[in-house]
């Protein structure tokens, strides 16, 4: 009985939103079961980690589903562990299809949240729980597309290889060991990248993107020392002014403005999605990178200014050790985003530059991120996502886009192997959770997603 209401939920979500779509529930059901199964499991770096306990999860489903059993490796790492699983193709000169994901989550407080985050339910059309967005639910959906192809009796002359790192959402260590190992891969499929909007009124498909670029993540460290003093006999080089009068002039600077084939056709697309000053802005740019008036508005916009360039914020600042005495020392962080082609000594020297404070001593402390180009813009890839998108969600637009924050496509591109972010789950804009209180996920979104890599692991690996 509770399969008969979960695939009639499923129907009825759907009537309105995609056409009559081929029945596949052995992997729909799989891939719920399973993304509540990981969602239970609190995957989370520190004391308790039960990351390892998902890694076995998922290996368990892929050698029921049949994978050989030691075609699914395990490896330990610290507290944490990663997988890596091997379905070989018939023709070992071709290179493999990575398909990538991560099977960490963001910390969540029980207390904050409405319901107990790693205790998953479904619940007005919605999964609940602490990964269900990001991305247990993504990487089950793939795990059940996989066995579902082998189901089906599908060879594939590709070698295809379905990892998850440990990870990605803190240190990355694992997710740079798996890029090293699979640096001989054709492509990777990133599925904790891309995806769909939903009409915030409608809750139809909007459009989708893929992401084949994304911006570098870097940390600075600003700091002023000097010998200090007394309160009572100030003197005019006191660190925490001198500190701050940098700050301000790296707060009031913006770099200059840049597009690249990603972002070009990605701010021409969404345009149409934005209000008419926004719009008319994105276009304008893309017309013209000079543009004054255009540059003006997406920079005053939060939303729209890490699009157009490179942006640096400060984000902490410490400074001083009592209140009766000139500080000895002051010290700040500016955190960064890369646009693609710019190495991060180059930004750093380009904010002491705006600093303008001799005093202010540089020092790139960035953990766990590399700096690297965007991915090109392959036809094979590109007409297998948006044959497999329309083959569910006819006519909707699909255009490349330009992610801000870091993925495990950074340390595959940092390799030299092209990476795409392609998830097919679609979600409200207002509804996305991730990393954030109450996360949850339309189930409408399995079976499409279903039929999606039922049609596009085959196109990138036959």
């Amino acid at each position: 009985m509770r399969n008969a209401i979960i695939t009639s939920l499923f129907a009825t979500l759907l009537a309105s939103a995609a056409p009559a779509l081929p029945a596949h529930p052995q992997a729909e059901k799989q891939a719920l079961d399973l993304a509540k199964q990981a969602i239970a499991l609190r995957s989370v770096r520190g004391p308790g980690n039960k990351t390892p306990d998902v890694a076995a999860l998922y290996k368990a489903a892929l050698v029921a589903g049949g994978f050989k059993d030691g075609d699914v490796t395990i490896t330990p790492v610290d507290d944490t562990a990663y997988l890596i699983a091997t379905w070989p193709g018939s023709n070992p000169s071709l290179k493999p299809l990575v398909i990538s994901g991560h099977m960490d989550v963001v910390e969540a407080d029980p207390k904050d949240w409405t319901r107990d985050p790693f205790t998953p339910i479904v619940e007005n059309g919605y999964l609940f729980g602490r990964g269900a967005t990001d991305m247990k639910l993504d990487g089950t959906l793939a795990i059940a597309s996989l066995i579902e192809l082998k189901r089906a009796g599908y060879k594939p002359k590709r070698t295809i290889v379905i990892e998850f790192s440990g990870d990605e959402e803190t240190t990355m260590k694992t997710s740079g060991i798996i890029a090293q190992k699979l640096s001989n891969a054709e492509l990777v499929l990133n599925i904790d990248g891309g995806g769909g909007a939903y009409d915030e009124k409608t809750g139809k498909p909007e459009y989708f993107t893929w992401s084949g670029a994304e911006k570098t993540y870097a940390d600075y460290q600003l700091t002023v020392t000097n010998p200090g003093g007394h309160s009572s006999e100030p003197r005019p080089d006191n660190a925490i002014d001198q500190l701050a009068q940098g700050l301000v002039r790296i707060g009031q600077y913006h770099f200059e403005p840049e597009l690249n084939d990603l972002t070009r056709q990605s701010l021409m697309q969404e345009s149409r999605y934005e209000d008419a000053q926004t719009g008319a802005a994105m276009r304008a740019f893309v017309a013209n990178p000079q543009d004054a008036k255009a540059i003006a508005t997406l920079t005053a916009n939060p939303a729209t200014v890490g699009r157009i360039g490179t942006t640096c914020v400060a984000t902490m600042i410490d400074g001083g050790h009592a209140q009766n005495a000139l500080p000895q020392r002051a010290t700040a962080n500016i955190n960064c985003r890369i646009f693609p082609g710019h190495p991060l000594p180059q930004i750093m020297a380009e904010l002491q530059r705006v600093a303008a404070e001799p005093a202010i001593r540089f020092k790139d402390v960035t953990e766990g991120s590399v700096a690297t180009d965007a991915s090109p813009l392959r036809p094979d890839f590109v007409n297998a996502v948006e044959t497999s998108i329309h083959k569910v969600y006819p006519g909707v637009p699909v255009f490349p886009s330009q992610s801000s924050g870091a993925s495990d496509s950074m340390w595959f591109r940092h390799v030299g192997v092209p990476s795409y972010g392609a998830s097919p789950v679609f979600i409200k804009e207002s509804e996305d959770f991730s990393h954030g209180l109450n996360e949850r996920t339309p189930i409408a979104n399995i079976p499409p997603a279903i039929t999606y890599y039922l049609s596009l692991i085959p196109a990138l690996s036959s």
